[in-house]
């Protein structure tokens, strides 16, 4: 029997503070969370959240490999919201204190239910995580080939957080060139690295695919990594693939949600 890599975990909103204008951050604790690993740079995990009204999430009553069967075959209006949201920090048990978990989210204007429960959130507000337990697991996409001279990232607002764990990740001198697309200056974050990182930021709608397109790329073998809405996604990966010749198995792209769907719709990216 193969052992586990994700479990589940009952956690109660510690805190929150903003980031950015578009950008807050959620502290969760529980006595569990000092079990969750984490592999670093863009590590997922799943959040489940409370429809309105409930005091926490609705799911199966057996939580084992079978769970997701379980949680498609209960009410849509009552079973738990779930969403896909990166891992930003871990920080395990100090003294007594038990572990605390970061994530960070992107306020999106149409403030869907996650938005809306994050905007909401309150110190004792109960939510449930399926998390990673080991630290190399498959939600983990940001994996650069042997060989790689270069990195190039490419985001939206919702990738930001997974761009900042990435850049903190990286070792020293490691060449990158990132472009990030927001809503405004005021969504512009710190993004502490030690890498030879230039860091662009775009606020005008839909930029994102022509400053990749203009730009001037750094010499020798690229890796690329690209994140956001799954249209624009497409777009910039076509253009690496295409135009710049890179690898196919140099460019790691990620739909993280798709315009005028939710992700009980999104459908992998092609």
């Amino acid at each position: 029997m193969s052992t586990p890599t994700y479990d589940f975990f009952r956690a109660t909103v510690l805190r929150t503070h903003r980031l950015s204008a578009g950008l807050l951050r959620v502290v969760l604790g529980g006595p569990g969370l000092d079990a969750v690993a984490s592999g670093g740079r863009d590590q997922r995990l799943k959040l489940f959240l409370p429809q309105e009204g409930q005091d926490e999430p609705v799911l199966p009553e057996v939580l084992d490999a079978d769970w997701y069967a379980g949680w498609r075959a209960l009410d849509p209006e009552v079973r738990g919201i779930m969403r896909t949201y990166t891992i930003r920090d871990v920080r395990r048990e100090r003294g007594r204190e038990p572990a605390e978990l970061d994530i960070d989210f992107a306020l999106h204007g149409d403030l869907g239910p996650a938005s809306r429960w994050a905007n909401r959130a309150v110190p004792g507000d109960r939510l449930t995580l399926l998390a990673p337990v080991v630290p190399d697991n498959g939600g983990v996409d940001f994996r650069p080939p042997a060989g790689t001279d270069w990195v190039l990232l490419c985001a939206d607002e919702t990738a930001v957080p997974a761009v900042a764990a990435i850049l903190e990740w990286l070792p020293a001198g490691t060449v990158v060139k990132a472009w990030i697309s927001v809503g405004s200056p005021e969504d512009r974050i710190e993004l502490p690295t030690k890498c030879q990182a230039e860091v662009s930021w775009l606020t005008r709608p839909g930029a994102l695919p022509a400053a990749v397109a203009a730009a001037l790329f750094p010499a020798g073998a690229p890796y690329a990594w690209v994140a956001g809405e799954a249209g624009v996604v497409r777009e910039v990966r076509r253009h690496l693939v295409g135009a710049r010749a890179f690898a196919p198995g140099a460019v790691t792209f990620a739909g993280y949600w798709r315009r005028g769907a939710s992700e009980d719709a999104l459908l992998p990216v092609t």
